[in-house]
This record gives structure tokens, C-alpha cells and sequence, in this order.
């Protein structure tokens, strides 16, 4: 039953980081570029319900909805004001641009909140089941988490394949010049990506905080890396990819830590990145795509 509830908590865990990774992996997507502010917006979400839920009384799903509007309204503004001017720029501008504005959410929370860690409270209203006679718990929070991972996943797919806007994202994604020949609107295209990466970070936010409860400035960094690692484990630009990239990595850290070392436990993580990537450089999921000179 042990290897069963950790596998369990392993995929709650990887949905979580599937949610973020959804996030880098269209922005890369559609924009060719990674923004690794993401993580940071991830924070930002947890802050909001925290002050909403925790001090404002407001109900857990209006709260959690409440975190959405604003990091999708954050999110938006970042593209417009740091990203947007840099779009004909070299890559390493905006890279650089990305961590700045990474470090600026960083230091901006740490000024307004305080750098003391907060107890979050968690969003979901059941404490989970107990099965075969108790030896087997799930959290509420896990069932949550994975059953949002898939609603997620499945939700993104059918908008990007069924919807005109979601054609118009795989267009620019393709040939960003040919589709504005073809009338489609770039820049309002890629801030639609941010605003559903931003959004996506605020649920992670809010299921990540509800899990582990607790709230700091720099929550968001280390999970923000973990689900770039899993958007290039699962090959970055892959809506499955991401999903399946986020879960094995999620399940690989809490068997790491179950069986072999907590304290290991991100080395490991990295170290089957590496292995992967050196068998399929492209990821698991990823496609090679030949460049005409």
C-alpha cells in the first residue's frame, strides 16, 4: 500500500507540475520564448487566495477565481510592457529580460508580504478517502489536483484544435509572417497565450499551496523550474507532452524521495532529464523539425 500512496501523491505532485508546464509550453509554443517569470506568477496566485480567503472570509472558489482574473490581468500586462517591444529582439534579450522580471515579482512581493512564510489554508472542501480499511488514505487535495490536471489537458486540447483562436495560435506558432498575411493578429494571439498561462499558473498556485501550505516570495522558483524541466522532458511545444513530461516527473521525485534520498531527490530528477534528453533531444514527445538554409 506504501508504493501505491506514493505513487498517488507522485501524480499529484506531476499534475501540478503539468499545469505550469501547460504554460511554458505554449508561451515557447506560440512566442519562441521561455518566460521564466511564470513561476513567479505562480506565487503571486498563492497570495491572492491566501489574502482573500484568509482575510477578506471570501469563499475558497471565489478566491481561487479571484487569483485567476488577476494573474491572467498580470500576466497580460508583462507581455505588453516587457516582452512585447523585445519580439524582433535577439532570444538572449528577452531571456535575460524574462529573469529580471522574474527577480522584479520576487522583490516586489518580498516588500509587500514580508519574507516570514505564511500558512496557507487549503482550497479544496474534503479531507479525501480512506480505502482497503484505512491502510490507504488519499488527500482531497490529491484527487483535486489530478482530476485538474486531465480536465486541464483535455480542456486545452479541444480549444486549440476546435476553436478558431486556438487555429490561430497553431498558425502563428507555424509562421508567425504568414499568418499576418493572412489576417491573423499576432500580438493580440500570443497575449491571448500569456492570459491562459498566467491563468493556468494561478490554479497551480492555489493546488500547489493547498498541498504544501506554505506561502513564501520564492514558492514559485523552484517549481517553475521543475515544470520547465518537465516541458522539455515531455518536449516543450507539446500539449501532451507537457501533461506526460509533468506526471513522470512528479512521480520520479517522490519515489526518489521514498526510496533512495530526499536529499537526492532533485539530482535524480535532473540526472533522467539529461539521460532523456540525451537518447531523444527533442523529448519524449517532441518532434525534430528540419531547418531549411
Amino acid at each position: 500500500m506504501s508504493f501505491i500512496s506514493y505513487l498517488i501523491n507522485g501524480l499529484s505532485l506531476g499534475s501540478v507540475y503539468a499545469i505550469i508546464a501547460l504554460g511554458y509550453t505554449m508561451v515557447y509554443g506560440i512566442a519562441k520564448m521561455l518566460n521564466f517569470a511564470h513561476g513567479d506568477i505562480i506565487m503571486i496566485g498563492g497570495y491572492v487566495v491566501f489574502f482573500s480567503a484568509s482575510s477578506a472570509g471570501m469563499p475558497p472558489l471565489l478566491a481561487v477565481l479571484l487569483s485567476v482574473i488577476v494573474c491572467t490581468v498580470l500576466g497580460v500586462t508583462i507581455e505588453r510592457i516587457a516582452y512585447k517591444p523585445l519580439r524582433e529582439a535577439p532570444s538572449l534579450a528577452v531571456l535575460i529580460t524574462a529573469i529580471g522580471v522574474s527577480y522584479l515579482l520576487q522583490n516586489v512581493a518580498l516588500l509587500l508580504f514580508g519574507a516570514n512564510p505564511k500558512s496557507f489554508t487549503s482550497v479544496v472542501p474534503f479531507s479525501g478517502l480512506s480505502l482497503a480499511g484505512g491502510k490507504l488514505n488519499i488527500s482531497g487535495e490529491a484527487i483535486v489536483t489530478i482530476l485538474s490536471g486531465i480536465v486541464i489537458m483535455v480542456g486545452l486540447s479541444v480549444f486549440i484544435k476546435r476553436t478558431k483562436a486556438g487555429q490561430a495560435m497553431l498558425a502563428v506558432s507555424e509562421d508567425k509572417g504568414a499568418a499576418q498575411l493572412m489576417g491573423i493578429n499576432v500580438n493580440g494571439t500570443i497575449g491571448l497565450t500569456f492570459a491562459i498561462g498566467s491563468a493556468l499558473a494561478a490554479v497551480a498556485g492555489a493546488l500547489l499551496c493547498s498541498a504544501y501550505p506554505t506561502l513564501n516570495p520564492y514558492t514559485g522558483s523552484m517549481p517553475g523550474i521543475k515544470a520547465f524541466v518537465a516541458a522539455v522532458f515531455g518536449g516543450i511545444g507539446s500539449i501532451p507532452g507537457a501533461m506526460i513530461g509533468g506526471i513522470l516527473l512528479g512521480v520520479i521525485e517522490i519515489l526518489s524521495k521514498a526510496y533512495i534520498s530526499s536529499q537526492l531527490s532533485d539530482a535524480i530528477v535532473f540526472s533522467v532529464l539529461i539521460i532523456v534528453l540525451l537518447v531523444k533531444p527533442t523529448g519524449i514527445m517532441g518532434k525534430k523539425i528540419n531547418e531549411k538554409v
